[in-house]
């Protein structure tokens, strides 16, 4: 069994023993076919990811981890907020008629800002201070922009990322505001390990931890029966991480330069609802 697996296993289990649930609520997301979509959560999630021990891929499942380190560089290499410059189909529902999601992710990992050692973009600036004061305790990202939230797509669920170096690793903590357990964990927690991973080569480091802290994590009503199915299965070893050692330039990563060797999962969950 993976750490991955594992650490899935014990959250969901935990959510719907423990959770709580919206019903009787007023909420926001709907299905389909207009009913209320409500949910059963937890606040205050943390997970701990080792990323030099094992890489946490879900296996109870199979994660398109090709797609997802596409969305990641989307976003903080493309610094993008137009969908025809991804390519996957999981923005369609937000997007306007032009491809764009408004101010939204890479939008704003791109605007430029004036910092100490000049006027650069955020992720410019991890990059710099990951190079030239990695001790630093202020090394961290916010894409939660409030004058921009009204043209916005969608308010950013993972907003905030913080790099924190320890002795020769680089440690990193996502938080996330809300999050679709079902839909979106496994594809959160794959992205951002590799975004550590690709920081930490860049900056002559090693991987140390990856942090997940999720504020309300949350699933779905129609959602349950798939989780009940799902955490009973029987999981693989978690896979090999590759990734390419000659790429010294964050910028020149590409989805070919990372991949997951013998990664086994179980039978693909089809035909997920999703809520909007």
């Amino acid at each position: 069994m993976s750490i991955a697996d594992k650490i899935f296993i014990d959250m969901c289990t935990d959510i719907i023993e423990n959770g709580e649930s919206s019903e009787g609520q007023i909420v926001r997301p709907r299905w389909e076919d207009g009913a209320p979509a409500h949910t059963i959560k937890k606040f205050g999630v943390v997970n701990r990811y080792h990323l030099a021990e094992e890489f946490p891929a879900l296996t109870l499942r199979p994660t398109a981890f090709k797609s997802c380190v596409d969305e990641l560089l989307w976003i903080w290499q493309k610094k993008s907020n137009n969908i025809n410059d991804l390519n996957s189909h999981i923005w369609d529902s937000w997007a306007d008629e032009t491809g764009s999601i408004g101010k939204a992710y890479g939008y704003q990992l791109g605007v430029p800002y004036q910092f100490s050692q000049g006027e650069m973009d955020q992720v410019d600036n991890v990059l710099w201070q990951l190079k030239h004061t990695p001790y630093s305790r202020r090394i961290m990202t916010n894409i939660f922009n409030f004058a921009d939230l009204a043209e916005m797509g969608l308010e950013p669920c993972a907003y905030s990322m913080t790099f924190n170096v320890t002795g020769n690793k680089l440690n990193a903590i996502l938080n996330q505001r809300s999050q679709d357990t079902l839909a979106a964990n496994s594809w959160n927690v794959m992205q951002y390990a590799t975004l550590t991973h690709m920081f930490a080569q860049v900056s002559d480091l090693q991987v140390g931890e990856f942090v997940h802290v999720i504020a309300d994590a949350h699933i779905y009503d129609r959602h349950v029966p798939i989780i009940k199915e799902l955490i009973t299965r029987e999981p693989f070893d978690a896979p090999k991480f590759w990734i390419n050692p000659e790429i010294k330039n964050f910028y020149d990563f590409t989805t070919d330069d990372v991949k997951l060797i013998d990664y086994q999962a179980g039978a693909q969950v089809k035909g997920i609802p999703i809520a909007v």
